[in-house]
Formats: structure tokens, C-alpha cells, sequence
């Protein structure tokens, strides 16, 4: 005949030889208390040990706290850019608004000049008025430029912003996504993106036209199909891509660097600090991919145009 079990007892019981499996702990079969074990990693240690480079940023209201927060995690170079944006469809994106938001990237490069790389943004639906604040731009200091949703990529609005910017050696970055399931057949529902984000087949149509072009695919981690968005790069040694979002699925960073190879990717975090260099310290990269994608190898690709920070 079999012992009555108690409830009480085995709830107890098992809730702490869950915590201990799950926490590393070790629990007594005397006290029942928790013995935890003292790891002799250092996870902070490993964090500063890379110099990185974010690829992907956006000044935030408070620019001290963002850059203490860059601090704490080894970010010594930021580029930053504040892209137009219309989510409610009725914000100004018109000329006037541009300027407005190129005037904040560059108060944040006057305020941190050593830090901050500032990238400018347009409205191509304005040819006149985006050539003559590309050129404004310019003046100012700013190395690259980055668009938004108000037209995809490879539409002939586009043309001669890009063939300017390839022509001064200037990287383009697109904010870009791919939903599962968004392209051609695979389409099976809609999450409200706005109907000109550039897709992978809108930036690989672009890079096919101009191949000397360098072009930058925004945040590989910000939701959307990253298995697709390799793939789709895969033979266009003109596109990268960022890890930025706060996405962290596992494997991301392993399948872009097999997809892509270990050069075409950028360490970049859109405000998602903490998650984006885990993310790369939590994968199999080797020492030296790790050093490339959090540092070298965007420093290199600005380095095209004269505009890479050097001494590192």
C-alpha cells in the first residue's frame, strides 16, 4: 500500500529543485535551503574586452544618459541619424522637417565630437530640396545618409540621390523589413508596415543597378524574416546588414555570418543596447568575427569615403 503524499510538501519539494536546476544552485536535502554557486566568468569583463562600433542609433532626449549607457557597455563610436517618420500619416516629413531633424544629428555631433558619426536623412518625393540638403549635409561633416519609408530604394526617385552619394563614397542606409511571409507567394497577412518600406528585393533591384554602390540593410533583429533577408543578400557583396532589434533568436548571428561571410555584418543596436552585444557574445563567432562585426568592419567601409575614426 502506498504512502500519502503531501501536497504541501511536494510542491515545496519540487518548486526548489526547479529554482536550483534553473539557477545553477544547489539545494541541501537536510535544510532544503539554496546553495548558490559562485561562477569565476566574468560577463562585464568580456563585454569591454571588444571595442564597438554602433551602426545604428538614434539620439535620444537625454544624450548624457544614452552615452553613459554606451559606456557601461564598451560603445565608444556611435553613428547616429533621426530618420522622418510618419507613422500616423498626418506628422510633416516635407522639407522643413528634414532639415529639422539633420539640425538634431548634427547638435549631437557637435556635442560629442569624438563619439558621435552623423547620417543625414531625405525625402526623395522633394528631388530639388533633397540634393540641396544632401549637399548642406555634407558641408556639415555628416558621413552617410539613412531613409525611411516615404519611397523604397531602387524607385527612380532615388537615382540620383544614390549616384551623388556613390559619387562622395557614401554609404546608404535604408530602414528595410521582410515579415514572414512577405514576399511574393509567401504573403499570408498584413502587420500594418507602411506600403514603401524597402523589402530585400527592393535593395538587391538597387544594388544590381548600382554595384558600386555600398548599401546597408537595417536591423536583421527588428522582427522580421532574418533567414529571408541573408539569404536574399547572399550574392551581393554591396549590401550589409546591422543586428540591430531586439529580436533574439538564436542562431541569428551564426546564420548571417554563413550566409553572408563574416565581413558584411555590422554591430548596431537601435536603442536596444543590453540585447544586441549579447547577442554577438552569445554566439559562435570566433574571436577575430566577433572584433570585425562590433568594430572593423563598419570603420572600414566608412573608411572608403575618408570618414572611419581611426586609431583603432
Amino acid at each position: 500500500m502506498s504512502k500519502k503524499i503531501n501536497r504541501r510538501r511536494f510542491f515545496k519539494d519540487t518548486s526548489l529543485s526547479a529554482a536550483g536546476i534553473m539557477l545553477g544552485g544547489k539545494i541541501t536535502d537536510d535544510s532544503q535551503s539554496w546553495e548558490p554557486e559562485i561562477s569565476s566568468f566574468d560577463i562585464m569583463k568580456e563585454v569591454m574586452k571588444y571595442p564597438k562600433f554602433d551602426a545604428h542609433c538614434h539620439p535620444q532626449a537625454d544624450l548624457d544618459k544614452q552615452m553613459e549607457l554606451a559606456d557601461q557597455l564598451g560603445i565608444g563610436k556611435m553613428q547616429i541619424s533621426k530618420p522622418v517618420t510618419n507613422f500616423s500619416g498626418t506628422d510633416p516629413e516635407g522639407p522643413d522637417q528634414v532639415r529639422k531633424n539633420n539640425d538634431t544629428v548634427f547638435n549631437a555631433m557637435k556635442r560629442y565630437p569624438d563619439r558621435v558619426i552623423g547620417f543625414f536623412t531625405l525625402n526623395p518625393l522633394y528631388r530639388k530640396e533633397s540634393l540641396e540638403e544632401l549637399n548642406r549635409c555634407v558641408d556639415l561633416g555628416m558621413a552617410g545618409y539613412k531613409g525611411y519609408t516615404q519611397v523604397k530604394i531602387n524607385d527612380p526617385l532615388y537615382y540620383p540621390i544614390i549616384e551623388k552619394l556613390t559619387d562622395l563614397n557614401m554609404v546608404v542606409f535604408m530602414h528595410g523589413f521582410c515579415q514572414l511571409g512577405m514576399a511574393g507567394y509567401r504573403m499570408k497577412y498584413d502587420i500594418g508596415i507602411l506600403p514603401n518600406t524597402t523589402l530585400p528585393e527592393d535593395m538587391v533591384d538597387a544594388a544590381k543597378r548600382y554595384p558600386q554602390t555600398t548599401f546597408h540593410f537595417a536591423h536583421i533583429g527588428g522582427g522580421g524574416d532574418w533567414e529571408y533577408i541573408c539569404k536574399s543578400f547572399r550574392d551581393y557583396p554591396n549590401i550589409y546588414v546591422d543586428t540591430s532589434g531586439s529580436n533574439n533568436e538564436e542562431n541569428m548571428i551564426d546564420f548571417a555570418i554563413r550566409e553572408l561571410g563574416e565581413d558584411r555584418i555590422f554591430f548596431g543596436t537601435d536603442s536596444c543596447y543590453e540585447a544586441n552585444v549579447g547577442k554577438i557574445l552569445a554566439s559562435s563567432a570566433t574571436e577575430a568575427q566577433k572584433k570585425k562585426i562590433f568594430f572593423e568592419n563598419y570603420n572600414r567601409v566608412l573608411s572608403k569615403g575618408g570618414r572611419h575614426v581611426g586609431g583603432y
